[in-house]
């Protein structure tokens, strides 16, 4: 499919609400929707020849989009295939990034392979989870990826090893960069074993009762701030008396103080941004710990307000 095609099926002023799990986010200059690799590979060589800021997004996880919007292209990642290559007792997926991290746990552990269980719940794309090294129960992307394809902003599509990754806790080589700079990820390499279905079953069942039971539902974006070392973010925000505090249309949620949750359906991103201000800075007046943000904040932010991304 040539530019032009692909052009055609841009929408302008796309609202990103429809877009994030958190249903938060103003619009987007232009959203094209990539429905293969080579179409994610085209769409965004184009933009980058055309010098047109562009980002790419999958499952709207672990973002906070402006009210402001996008400016440029948002690419919407839909590239969805997965292959398996079972060989004995051991097994190598390779997955799209498009791929949702949920729909591969599962096909994984239809055909007895385990390794990634961890995330059966656990929202967002393969190629999110890579640049923020995902990881829920213990385990991670670190844990079992063998390769992954990427497509650098200058063009050229190589292969990356984890150590060139430099995966880290919620982070990359890759988030080091801005969203509009960064390579992107086309797809993933996991080494698996196989194992009874059953078991794996089992501790999936077990990862899913626990976030249940810990975490909650509705319209959040994931874990806000990272856990500083030997603590929890959510106990110290909690220590603050901050669970339930909610501003406009937001609110720290009263079942885990590290989410954030759109409790009216129409929460906008100030609200979350003020709540993540007042979070961060009540546990730096309390107990003298400068949380960091897991969650990237994406789009049109006045530059002030841009001093806790990436640790900033």
């Amino acid at each position: 499919m040539n530019w032009a095609e692909l052009q055609a099926r841009a929408k302008r002023n796309e609202p990103l609400s429809k877009h994030t799990t958190a249903r938060i986010g103003g619009p987007a200059d232009l959203l094209i929707e990539a429905r293969s690799r080579e179409e994610l590979v085209a769409i965004v060589q184009r933009a980058d020849e055309l010098g047109l800021p562009c980002i790419v997004i999958g499952g709207g996880a672990n973002i906070l989009v402006s009210d402001r919007g996008v400016r440029g292209l948002v690419v919407l990642n839909r590239s969805r295939e997965v292959t398996f290559d079972v060989r004995h007792t051991t097994a190598r997926v390779e997955a799209d990034s498009g791929v949702l991290l949920t729909a591969l746990a599962r096909d994984c552990i239809e055909r007895g392979l385990a390794g990634m269980e961890w995330a059966i719940n656990v929202p967002g794309t393969v190629g999110g989870a890579v640049v923020g090294n995902a990881g829920a129960y213990g385990a991670d992307v670190a844990s079992n990826l063998y390769l992954v394809r990427v497509l650098r902003r200058d063009g050229v599509i190589e292969y990356w090893t984890p150590r060139q990754l430099q995966l880290g806790y919620r982070t990359s080589a890759l988030k080091r960069y801005a969203p509009t700079d960064r390579a992107v990820v086309l797809s993933a390499s996991f080494d698996l074993k196989l194992e009874y279905r059953a078991n794996i079953e089992r501790r999936a069942n077990e990862f899913i009762a626990r976030r249940k039971a810990t975490q909650p539902p509705g319209a959040t974006i994931g874990s806000m701030f990272k856990n500083p070392p030997g603590d929890y973010a959510g106990r110290l925000i909690e220590a603050c008396g901050l669970k339930g505090r909610r501003i406009g249309g937001a609110m720290i949620s009263d079942k885990h103080a590290n989410f954030f949750v759109n409790v009216t359906g129409d929460a906008r991103a100030s609200d979350v941004k003020a709540l993540i201000d007042l979070a961060h800075q009540a546990v730096l007046d309390r107990f003298g710990i400068d949380l960091e943000l897991e969650v990237e904040l994406i789009g049109d932010w006045p530059a002030e307000r841009e001093r806790l991304r990436d640790g900033a």
